[in-house]
């Protein structure tokens, strides 16, 4: 018997990388899994993968960015499962370029895939789970949300993607704070592992080693995802876990720091030394990745 026994788990660009990991994971765990991948050819390989072990999966090539080829993914998932529990906010791109050189395209694109593909299946959900609790059903319903270390610390040439990262680490808590009430838990992580995305860039340091183990396999993620999308993590929302290799840990978020209040309007000229005081006072900051 598995964690994720019963439960369905719908997985964003689960062709390759992460996603096939965790779609692998969550099925090896008792999970019926419906991999998305708009690659449908990529969807079906893992569904195979998944069967020839044994376990239960669909494949869909449903575009998530829209709200209407969003319900079909919920439609399909429906029809072959049931009730869906687990929502896994995967799939993305890159289009990296110094932010003086990128390309309103460049931008949106990101914008689309990352934040709206965040947004169209986790709000449909969201009203159907809500709908659900206000009839009077106990629900125990999972959003798992994508951010990345380029959205919490920064990371030169990837403004698009690390600004869209960062307001995912925001949704998941403001996600948290509405949806609790009805029995949904939200949480988000910040992966590192060797995927499509990052063998271009990080392809020396990610490269697989020829024995030992294998830090940046995107199965060491695996077990995390798996673990917040079981019923074991209940009493954990609103949380960013950054993890890679065999490390696992919890972001720290934006919180007010030192502050110097004198109870009155500030005169420009003494703004300065003020500034200075609470530069030398806070906590720096990580480096942004590349500076």
């Amino acid at each position: 018997m598995g964690i994720c026994n019963g439960r369905t788990v719908i997985i964003t660009g689960a062709g390759g990388g992460l996603g096939r990991a965790y779609a692998l994971a969550f099925a090896a765990e008792g999970a019926a899994v419906v991999v998305n991948d708009i690659r449908g050819d990529a969807a079906q390989a893992v569904c195979d993968e998944i069967a020839q072990a044994g376990g239960r999966a669909l494949a869909n090539s449903d575009d998530i960015t829209r709200s209407d080829t969003a319900q079909r993914i919920l439609d399909a998932a429906h029809e072959a499962f049931g009730e869906i529990h687990v929502l896994v906010n995967n799939a993305g791109i890159c289009r990296d370029r110094m932010f003086a050189s990128m390309t309103e395209a460049d931008w949106d694109d990101v914008m689309r895939v990352h934040l709206r593909g965040h947004f169209c299946l986790s709000q449909l959900l969201a009203r159907e789970w809500r709908e659900a609790s206000k009839a009077g059903r106990a629900m125990d319903a999972r959003i798992i949300n994508t951010s990345s270390g380029a959205g919490l610390q920064g990371s030169i040439g990837q403004s698009n993607y690390g600004a869209a990262k960062a307001a995912i680490a925001a949704l998941t808590l403001m996600q948290s704070a509405e949806l609790q009430r009805y029995g949904i838990r939200v949480n988000a992580l910040a992966p590192a592992a060797r995927t499509s995305m990052t063998e271009d860039v990080f392809a020396d340091m990610m490269k697989k080693p020829t024995d030992g183990f294998d830090y940046f396999d995107p199965a060491n993620v695996a077990p995390l995802v798996v673990w917040l999308g079981s019923a074991q993590s209940r009493e954990v929302t609103g949380q960013v876990f950054e993890a890679a290799g065999g490390m696992i840990a919890i972001a720290e978020g934006w919180r007010t720091g030192p502050r110097v209040d004198i109870g009155s309007r500030w005169q420009v000229t003494a703004v300065g030394g003020a500034v200075a005081t609470l530069v030398a006072e806070r906590e720096p900051a990580q480096r942004v990745y590349g500076s």
